[in-house]
């Protein structure tokens, strides 16, 4: 099982699959290290908001619209307490409204702005046109609270796709952009109003330290350095936490100087700084060094501290997970977070230290990974506070909790599967959410822990379904992925061979039982992953797609852009044979091949700033760029319509596109699509859906045909029976997602009785398809002829 939290590496990976070779080098370094912003970023944020613009304007060519199928909760979450609560995805900052307590506006990593009027029972998102749903920080105007800033691109992860400042005038239900410059590209950690000079604001971004004297419409740069904490005090005072230490201003932060810590390093690799509302005089900071060892630090009057942090804390994911906060009416007690979350009380001269995120048997339990805290105005006992898991509250000072994630539908999908003989059901991995099965229900079935990879569904036995929590370790169950039926199959990867963090894990499009996954070589199975076969790359490479046209072969692509198949010879897989590629060095992101023709292959690259998506029908020896008419943004997933191979879909970070013409013209496809970014897109053959997962906005789904406006009938079959006669016809081959009625209809006219009598009868031929008997007899002495006809009344 997977470490709770996403692990350094892995956020790595994901960098580098959106960005490319070159600039994800860059952001990885910003993320990872916490050095400043890479001086590309920019304007690769700037495309995708131009891209985002474009697709919150009318569709050129009418498309259908999408709609969410969640989940809108996950019961059953990945929590560690004495039982488990519900879920949503990552929350990265709370801001209730200090003029109505049940008003809570709260920031999705990569979801949005979502709004409450009821202290979280039900939710509302406000900002899917936006132009970035990465949102790092959020903050009410004191003087005037129907007014609040979201400063876009999340620090924590997110930060290469912030777009500025967006503005509410009216408490956070409709946004507009405030300003982009000097913020599109950086992400932000905190925002913050100075209570003590209208209009005055600080922000503390990916980018350096900021301040607007005009209510943030501009900013000036104070101090160019990342900056991860702001905090401004009722007297004026202001503390900012960088990378290189702490900072003080009494001057509206037009002017900084270094505030000396006991046993500070010279530079950290997460700080953050808290003022205590009840006693301006008290301040704490809460660090790690480059050395990841923890820091706290206490100012009381003049002088600081040094303080001993608790002795459990885990700081491993500093970078990533981080926040601190004073008690709104103590001065004297301190909430930190990092992995856990903990509350420090002081007595006297000595401090007690509470885990309030993960208790023991009979003690309540929050999602681990924590990310933001904000306390109800008016009640400090009330305490908010944001992870991986969503929101969740506590009503005595994180004693106990409960969860505020049903409706908020911000779950983080990595990969999709589905199975074909079902219109409603979809197995989905999600960051640090676990796996995650939807059956028809808005809320989804948390069927295993961990950080949730790829997974894979079998054709032949939609009962046996498989996924990985993270690295090379693929799991199968024979139940349709029922909790607790999951048991590990691993290959057997030898010592030091690496793997992306979510490696490609696939089953047969077709057939058989054949399963692969790819890390640094790859992975084949012929029996569904009981035994397995190693086979080295001819040239270095580490698998980033993969697709299985039938159970006989394999096609592999790269993050240096090789493509590679191996076919099986009837007693042993090939070597691996290196196809040409028509991008070296751009990572592979997905492949199709004709099942009937594997020399028709489609290959798509998710880095920039070159063509996207290829195709080749002579085996990948020569390549045609398809991309012409896409935006230059990265694309992660395609699909091929089975009955019309002119017509494919491919998931851009922003927005699905549609062509009609075998790529030679594209037009969006997103109608009712959040700006969210897409991981991956699947087509239901049968069902006529397309679904997409999104980072942080959960799955929605598209009929790529629209809604059937009626059914649709006609005749199967004619036939005469002999007075008396019985006999029975047989249709084979009926998609099981179809809901078919049938009718027998006499064409010799014989009034005065009923004719004929009819029964139908089921069998499921297969996994995706229904044979149906038909029995009609002839109720009269006379032959009567007669149509069998159907009626489809839905696809899905």
């Amino acid at each position: 099982m997977a470490t709770p939290g996403l692990e350094t590496q892995g956020q790595q990976d994901l960098l580098a699959h959106a960005m490319g070779p070159q600039a994800a080098e860059a952001s990885i370094r910003t993320a990872a290290r916490a050095e400043p912003v890479a001086p590309d970023t920019e304007s690769v944020a700037a495309q995708y908001r131009t891209v985002a613009e474009q697709l919150a304007a009318p569709a050129a060519v009418p498309v259908p619209k999408w709609r969410s199928i969640g989940p809108w909760t996950v019961p059953g979450g990945q929590t560690y307490g004495a039982s488990r609560v519900n879920v949503s995805g990552r929350i990265s900052a709370i801001a209730p409204d200090p003029s109505n307590p049940a008003h809570v506006l709260v920031g999705a990593a990569g979801g949005g702005v979502w709004e409450t009027d009821d202290r979280g029972a039900s939710w509302t998102p406000r900002t899917d046109d936006a132009p970035t749903l990465t949102v790092g920080a959020l903050a009410f105007d004191p003087s005037f609270p129907g007014t609040v800033l979201a400063g876009t691109g999340e620090g924590n992860f997110w930060a290469r796709l912030g777009a500025g400042v967006l503005r509410s005038t009216d408490g956070g239900t409709k946004w507009g952009s405030w300003c982009t410059a000097p913020f599109v590209g950086q992400g932000f950690y905190d925002l913050v109003f100075d209570p003590t000079r209208a209009n005055a604001v600080l922000a503390a971004t990916t980018g350096g330290l900021y301040t607007s004297t005009d209510g943030g419409a501009s900013w000036t740069v104070r101090r160019g350095i990342q900056t991860w904490s702001v905090a401004v005090s009722g007297s004026g005072e202001a503390l900012a936490a960088c990378q290189d230490g702490l900072f003080r201003s009494t001057d509206g932060g037009a002017t900084w100087n270094t505030v000396a810590l006991p046993g500070a390093a010279t530079s950290f690799r997460r700080f953050a700084v808290a003022i205590a509302p009840s006693d301006p005089t008290v301040a704490y900071g809460w660090a790690t060094d480059a050395a990841g060892t923890a820091k706290l630090w206490r100012r009381a009057g003049g002088a600081w501290t040094a303080l001993t942090p608790p002795p459990s804390v885990d700081v491993g994911q500093a970078w990533y997970d981080w926040f601190l906060a004073v008690a709104p009416d103590r001065a004297d007690q301190v909430y930190l977070g990092a992995i856990d979350a903990y509350r420090g009380d002081l007595s006297g001269t000595t401090w007690t230290w509470l885990a309030i995120s993960t208790k023991g048997p009979g003690g309540d339990s929050i999602h681990p990974d924590q990310h933001t805290i904000a306390f109800e105005p008016g009640a400090p006992d009330v305490v908010y506070v944001g992870n991986d898991g969503g929101l969740f509250r506590s009503p005595d000072r994180g004693v106990t909790w409960e969860h505020l994630n049903n409706g908020l539908e911000i779950t983080e999908f990595e990969y999709l599967s589905q199975d074909f003989g079902s219109s409603h059901w979809v197995l989905g991995g999600t960051q640090d959410n676990g796996t995650n099965r939807w059956t028809g229900s808005p809320a989804w079935t948390h069927v295993q822990d961990g950080d949730g990879g790829d997974c894979a569904v079998s054709r032949a036995n939609p009962d046996t379904v498989f996924h990985t929590f993270f690295r090379m370790s693929p799991e199968r169950s024979d139940r349709r992925g029922e909790p607790g039926t999951w048991q590990s199959v691993p290959p057997p990867v030898p010592n030091g061979e690496g793997s992306l963090f979510y490696p490609p894990l696939e089953t047969s499009a077709t057939n058989g039982a054949t399963v692969a996954l790819g890390g640094q070589a790859l992975y084949v199975s012929r029996d569904n992953a009981v035994n397995w076969t190693r086979l080295a790359f001819p040239t270095e490479g580490t698998a980033s797609a993969m697709y299985i046209p039938h159970a006989d072969q394999v096609l592999v692509g790269t993050t240096a852009g090789s493509l590679f198949r191996t076919t099986w010879t009837g007693t042993a897989w090939s070597v691996p044979l290196e196809l040409g590629t028509p991008r070296a060095g751009a990572w592979v992101s997905d492949i199709y091949a004709d099942s009937t023709n594997t020399d028709d292959i489609w290959l798509a690259h998710s880095s920039m700033g070159g063509g996207r998506i290829w195709h080749s029908t002579d085996g990948g020896s020569t390549w045609t760029d398809r991309s012409a008419g896409l935006p230059p943004l990265p694309l992660n997933a395609m699909e091929i319509d089975p009955s019309n191979h002119e017509r494919l879909w491919v998931a851009a970070d922003l927005g699905v596109h549609e062509s009609t013409d075998g790529g030679n013209t594209w037009h969006t496809f997103s109608d009712g699509l959040p700006n969210a970014l897409i991981g991956d897109i699947v087509l239901h053959p049968h069902a006529r859906v397309l679904r997409a997962g999104t980072r942080n906005r959960g799955v929605w789904e598209v009929p790529v045909d629209g809604w059937p406006a009626e059914p649709m009938c006609g005749t199967q079959w004619t036939g005469t029976l002999a007075g008396g006669q019985t006999q029975r016809w047989s249709t084979h081959d009926w998609p099981a997602t179809w809901h078919v009625l049938w009718t027998i209809m006499p064409t010799t006219p014989r009034p005065g009785s009923p004719q004929l009598r009819w029964t139908v009868q089921v069998e499921r031929s297969a996994g995706e398809y229904i044979t149906y008997g038909i029995t009609v007899s002839n109720l009269t002495t006379e032959p009567v002829s007669f149509e069998g006809r159907y009626a489809i009344l839905s696809l899905y």
